[in-house]
């Protein structure tokens, strides 16, 4: 049975609005169809143990389910524990993350495992406080490996989450483009006060805004809480907040230093600065976004113009 939460916090509803759903009246039909309708993820299953949850934070960071799996199962058949990463030289790291993107993710999750390696005897922490001392931990992940990994109880706030709870119970369209005190006031709030019912919370509404409650294209039909969505009840009010981020790829510096990875990825020896050349047309460009690659570790500078993956 849900255990009681704690009063919701006021939200602006109009004089005859219906009144806000509580978290009694979200968790149980939310849980109820994460039982139903959950994805099988290889993280979810109870042998990916605390390190396969960690690194699957760490992949999904803005990065779809699809493009992680392929690379998730390569990594734990690699690194299967913390200190078989640890033991690698961070280039490696950067190496197999291939076409995530965003590869310093790489390097701090490699910096992660030398830490839990270092400090905690090779096993991922237990402790919420311990997890956000990692390198490369932030709020969000330390709370999601401690509620996935450990089953305690903590708000977990991801874009998916945000979104249903900003329409479910705030009544807008999109939450802010960056987390707020207010929603993590609200997150907090609707925390049911047992922490296997709250992990399963954690889990469940982010999955209801992965699959049906989706930045475009939502599925209310599909909702387990439609009938209770303030989002909805109100006729669905377009977003009036700032004009939502969107990221382009196609010309950026971030495309060309993928394409300068890439090559690096595929090297057994250091590459000669004539060769990274020819990945880009644009020569203030490319070493523009060379010396970022330099400045952010993931490529290591050697003498007579080579280059190469970090080896420390």
């Amino acid at each position: 049975m849900t255990a009681p939460t704690k009063p919701m916090p006021h939200s602006p509803a109009a004089p005859g609005d219906s009144p806000e759903p509580t978290g009694d009246a979200l968790h149980t039909p939310v849980i109820a169809w994460f039982d139903a309708h959950a994805r099988d993820l290889p993280w979810r299953r109870p042998d990916a143990g605390p390190w396969g949850v960690m690194v699957s934070e760490f992949m999904l960071q803005q990065t779809p389910v699809s493009r992680v799996l392929p690379v998730y199962e390569q990594w734990l058949a690699r690194w299967p524990r913390p200190a078989d990463l640890a033991e690698e030289a961070p280039g490696e790291a950067v190496r197999a993350w291939g076409r995530l993107g965003y590869p310093r993710r790489a390097l701090r999750l490699h910096g992660a495992a030398v830490a839990i390696t270092e400090r905690h005897g090779g096993d991922v922490p237990t402790q919420h406080a311990q997890l956000l001392a990692l390198p490369g931990i932030g709020e969000y992940t330390a709370a999601a490996v401690a509620s996935f990994a450990y089953g305690q109880r903590h708000a977990v706030l991801d874009t998916n989450v945000r979104r249903v709870f900003a329409r479910a119970v705030t009544g807008v369209q999109n939450p802010p483009n960056a987390t707020t005190a207010a929603e993590r006031k609200l997150a907090r709030a609707l925390l049911p006060e047992d922490a296997r019912t709250a992990s399963r919370w954690a889990a469940a509404s982010m999955e209801l805004g992965a699959l049906v409650c989706t930045a475009k294209n939502e599925n209310c039909a599909r909702c387990p809480i439609a009938d209770r969505c303030a989002w909805r009840t109100a006729g669905k009010p377009a977003h009036e907040g700032p004009a939502r981020r969107t990221q382009t790829y196609a010309g950026t510096d971030r495309q060309v230093r993928g394409k300068l990875l890439a090559v690096l990825r595929e090297a057994v020896t250091p590459v000669p600065q004539a060769v990274l050349d020819r990945v880009w047309d644009e020569p203030v460009q490319r070493a523009r976004a060379l010396d970022g690659l330099v400045a952010d570790g993931l490529v290591e500078p050697l003498p007579d113009g080579l280059y190469r993956l970090p080896l420390t």
